[in-house]
Parts: structure tokens; sequence; C-alpha cells
């Protein structure tokens, strides 16, 4: 077995103090799934038909979220022709769709399942190396891709990224939490663990987005045998650069605490809410297809239920054992974080360390660069007092049936109109502008809190 730069271990400790960004190097040399190529992948699989996400090329006029995408159903061998520039018969169903206009993307696959008569391709992908003990692919998904293939902008709401690139080369921009303000968060389309950004970030319309000239993008272009680390809550746009792209994603959602999954549960209960009644504006397409489907109203409220018990009983359990710290020794104060572990006091030694960057690891910096071009394209632009921080957005405009519809579709149209007050302007205020709002992460984060509030004020003292 090759000696590594890291021991498992230490990547452990790496990841502990990383909070940025950064790609590992020469940790996977010796791993098998160095070799799941897309024709080595194409011959595994068969006759086995893979979901495939079709958009075109060239879209500029924002992002393209996966409810406004194609979708077909077809093989591995069939994509391959097809990225090798075959038009006949054994390209299946990518005929209606020439590659000089489209790119495909087949992301989200779980491994586990699509190599479920392949077991032992599991141990291809060595985990442990990374310090998870018996992890490999069974707990990672596949991403295979044509050049400019990409998934909107996003963030994650729950733990952390490393991504295997195997074949071919992506292209990755990641914005730090810190510029939540500048990425204009929406969670229409609505997907229970992703928030997207409602810009398009390599080419924004700074016209309707200002505040992203102040985003800081962090770019870094992934090579076969890298692995990246995505640290928790970093957004992330991701497109395919080279003609075929292979990559692996192993999600680690250790960090995931119970006040988090009060404001998943609590943001869940209030789209499917507004979504699901009927209204003029409500005829888009809002449920990602990464969903499996829609649940009651009741459904959401047991689930937002159950997340707020889950989280007082440990919070409960918390206070009993800070109780009896307290007793064992007064010197300092015990205070744990949201996920239980014990806070450091200002009395407590703070470990040192200095993260190892070096030849096989190295940070993901900010690209000033892509920044200036930002700021600079945004000169001629007038902002507004507030930055316009949730300008109009995108809307399908209904189609009305009858005069009466007509009648009410012009009395709420999506363009500015006069309101008989001196000239003054407004624009129409849909259902998706309301819960941009509501479901801000500093909303949902404020009421999440207000309900725990709410819930020690009511428990017996």
């Amino acid at each position: 077995m090759a000696t590594k730069p890291f021991s498992p271990k230490e990547v452990q400790r790496i990841i502990q103090f990383l909070h940025r960004p950064a790609v590992f190097l020469n940790m996977t040399d010796d791993w098998p799934g160095r070799d799941w190529t897309l024709e080595n992948l194409a011959l595994c699989l068969g006759e086995k038909s893979v979901c495939f996400r079709i958009g075109k090329r060239n879209e500029e006029k924002g992002p393209l979220f996966e409810t406004q995408c194609s979708y077909v159903e077809a093989t591995l061998a069939e994509f391959l022709c097809w990225t090798r520039g075959s038009s006949d018969s054994s390209v299946g169903p990518f005929a209606a769709y020439p590659l000089s206009e489209h790119w495909a993307y087949a992301d989200y696959k779980y491994i586990i399942l699509l190599f479920q008569e392949r077991t032992t391709m599991f141990k291809d992908l060595v985990w442990s190396d990374f310090g998870y003990s018996g992890r490999d692919g069974r707990e990672s998904t596949l991403w295979i891709g044509t050049s400019g293939a990409n998934t909107p902008c996003h963030l994650d709401t729950y733990g952390y990224n490393l991504v295997f690139q195997i074949q071919g080369r992506k292209r990755w921009y990641l914005f730090s939490p810190e510029d939540v303000e500048c990425l204009y968060p929406t969670r229409i389309p609505y997907e229970e663990s992703s928030v997207f950004s409602q810009v398009s970030v390599i080419k924004p319309d700074l016209c309707r987005f200002p505040a992203f000239r102040r985003a800081r993008a962090h770019i870094v272009t992934l090579q076969p045998g890298q692995v990246l680390f995505v640290p928790r809550h970093w957004w992330h746009y991701v497109e395919s650069v080279d003609p075929v792209t292979v990559s692996v994603n192993s999600w680690i959602d250790m960090e995931i605490d119970n006040e988090a999954r009060v404001g998943e549960a609590l943001t869940k209960t209030i789209v499917s809410a507004l979504k699901t009644t009927p209204s003029l504006d409500n005829k888009d397409n809002w449920l990602n297809p990464t969903e499996e489907g829609i649940a009651s109203h009741d459904e959401n409220m047991k689930c937002l239920n159950l997340a707020v018990k889950a989280l007082m009983d440990n919070r409960s359990t918390q206070a009993d054992d800070c109780t009896e710290l307290a007793g064992q020794s007064s010197a300092a104060a015990v205070k744990r974080d949201a996920a239980g572990r014990l806070k450091t006091t200002a009395t407590d030694p703070v470990p040192s360390f200095s993260v190892p960057f070096g030849t096989h690891l190295i940070p993901v910096t900010c690209d000033a660069d892509c920044c200036q071009k930002q700021a600079t394209s945004l000169k001629e632009t007038p902002l507004s007092k507030d930055n316009a921080y949730f300008p109009p957005r995108n809307r399908t405009k209904p189609q009305p049936a009858n005069t009466h519809e007509k009648e009410e579709v012009a009395r709420i149209s999506g363009e500015p109109r006069e309101d008989g007050r001196d000239g003054e302007k407004y624009s129409h205020i849909s259902t998706n502008d309301v819960l941009d709002c509501l479901l801000h992460p500093d909303v949902i984060r404020l009421a999440t809190q207000l309900m725990i509030n709410r819930q020690r004020e009511l428990v017996p003292k």
C-alpha cells in the first residue's frame, strides 16, 4: 500500500480545524476507484438505465434549477456514444438533444443502489483513509456529466462534503456562509437539504442582485485524484469543464444538531402549507425532483413537534449534566454548544494546531480578480438605499381561463404599474416572494429560537 501524506488520524485533526475549503492531494493514488472512468462504468452497469438531467447550453437568464430541466432514462453506454458525437440510434433517448446545444448530468446517484449486484465495488472508495472507519461507496453518490453540466449555487443544510474527482475536471465556485446576504437565498425550488441562490454566479445580473458584487468567490478546478473538502454551510456552484467528468461525493452529516432539525421541519411546514394552497401565482413547479413527494400538513406538524421534543429532551439532559459537573467543580461555568459538546471558557487551554498547508494540502483561496470584475461591471448601475435585498424574482405568469381571471391577472400583474399615488410604482408580491422572506436562513433561525424559548416558558419549573 502506498504511503499517504496524512494518516487517518491526521486528516481528522486537519478537518477539525479547517474552516475553509481545501484540496487533498496524493491521498487516492492506490484507490481502485481511480479506474471508475465512464468507459469502465458503462461496462459494469451494462443495460441498467440511469436518469440524466439535461439543460441547454449558454443559458444566461439565471440559474437553471432542476425543476426547469429535461430528464431522460438512458444507459451509460448510450450516454458514452452521445458524448463521442454519435448521432445514430446507439445514443437512444439523447438523439433528441444535440450535444452542441445541450449538456447532461447524472447526479445524486446513490452508489449503493447503482451497484447492488456488484457490492464488491463499494470497497473501491476507501474513505477510511480520511478517518472514517468502515465508510466506503455505500455512503457515497456518483456524478457523471458533460462539459457545461452544472448544479445551481446552493448550500447544504447538513454536515460537510468530501468530493473525489475521478475523470475530467470540475470547477468549483465556493462562497463563505458570511456571504449569505450577497447570494439572495431562496427555498423555491424546495429541497429539504438545500438552500439555493437566486444568482447565476458566473453570469450575475447585477442590476437585479447588486449585493452580489460583495460576494467573495473561492474558485478551484478539481483535478482527477484530488479530494475537495467543503465545510458546512459553504455555498457552491459546480460546473464540468471537460467533455466527460466523473466524481464521487461523500456527505458527512455528523454535525446536524437538534436546533437545525427544528429549523428544517419548520421550513418544510411553511413551504408545504403555502405552496399547496391554490392561487393564481402558485402554478410553478416548486418541488425539486430529488424530493419524493409532498407530505400533508398534519405529517409536517408531527415532524416539527418531534424535532422540538428531541431538542428539549436533549437540553434537559445537558442541564442535568451541567448541574452534576458544577457540583464536582465550581472553578468555571459549564456550557455546551447546540451539538452537545462542552464549550471551552476563557480559562481553558486553547489547543494549538497549525493546518499543514503545502504540497499535499492546498487551501482554496478567494479569487480577487473575479470579485473585482463583478464590482467593476456594477459601477454604472445605481444602487438603491437598501441594495434591493429581495428583488422581484422571475415568475411564470398564469394563463387566464376566462374574462374574470383576465381581469384578476391584470390586477396582480408582476409588471410595475401606477398605484394612483403621484406616479409611485410597485411590483406585485407573489407567494414565492413571501417565502423568500419568511424562509431566509436568518428568519428561520430567529423563529426557531422563539419557538424554543416559548417551550421553555411552558415547561413547569
